[in-house]
């Protein structure tokens, strides 16, 4: 039994809200069981110097987590002068699981920048700020495309991402913190909509895995993506 009491196979809640702020030319909120994850877009008519004169444009990201997004005060990173290494390691993820989905030459010489803030975490906040970051990137290719300043349409394909892992013995899709935090395997997936792999996070917190195991978990995370990427459809009419 989760302590949760889902499926082995269930997802948390989903709810993605669009457009949640004012300023930014694409958001959306992502509630994912107790994850909450504001997703902003914002567009810049630059790229980065290695990208002058190419006629590629650049997706990039920025996360980070709010102090009292967890059970117990985090400092703020900005008070320490330097990011840590995981918010480093995980803004990276997102940035490049999001190009993959991109044709940087019909964006063109622009950047867009996907910034995810954790307002609450329960676990999975790197795969809710990717599936969410990728409607706050499609409210902003939207906007482009609706005033003409681009001609064809970057996004080439829905992304999600979800956590699954072996907990009590058993493959189970979209771990919360109660099961992260125990469970003998922990990985992290990142699909496009038609299936195609972005990259896998997978590791041993404890217990090794089989091929067979192994192939559980990567049914688990279609099952998972497809009805993330459901919920995007449904935030995006």
């Amino acid at each position: 039994m989760r302590p949760s009491g889902r499926d082995l196979d269930s997802l948390r809640n989903i709810s993605i809200e669009p457009n949640v702020t004012k300023h930014a030319e694409g958001s959306c909120l992502i509630t994912i069981g107790d994850t909450r994850v504001i997703c902003t877009a914002s567009l810049e008519d630059r790229t980065p110097p290695f990208l002058r004169n190419t006629g590629l444009g650049w997706v990039t990201a920025e996360y980070g987590m709010l102090p009292r997004s967890t059970n117990t005060r985090m400092r703020r990173e900005s008070a320490s002068g330097k990011q840590q290494g995981r918010t480093i390691e995980i803004q990276r993820l997102i940035g490049r699981s999001l190009r993959a989905c991109v044709d940087r030459s019909a964006l063109g010489e622009r950047q867009i920048t996907i910034d995810c803030d954790v307002i609450q975490a329960d676990g999975g906040t790197r795969c809710a700020a990717i599936t969410g970051g990728w409607v706050a990137l499609r409210l902003a290719v939207n906007k482009l495309l609706k005033a003409g300043d681009i001609v064809s349409d970057p996004v080439t394909d829905y992304l999600a991402a979800v956590s699954c892992g072996i907990y009590a013995g058993q493959p189970v899709l979209d771990l919360d913190y109660a099961e992260d935090s125990s469970a003998g395997v922990d990985g992290n997936f990142i699909l496009l909509g038609s299936g195609r792999l972005v990259e896998v996070q997978m590791s041993a917190e404890g217990a090794t895995f089989s091929r067979t195991e192994m192939d559980k978990l990567m049914d688990l995370a279609e099952k998972g993506v497809s009805e993330l990427v459901a919920a995007q459809k449904a935030a995006i009419i």
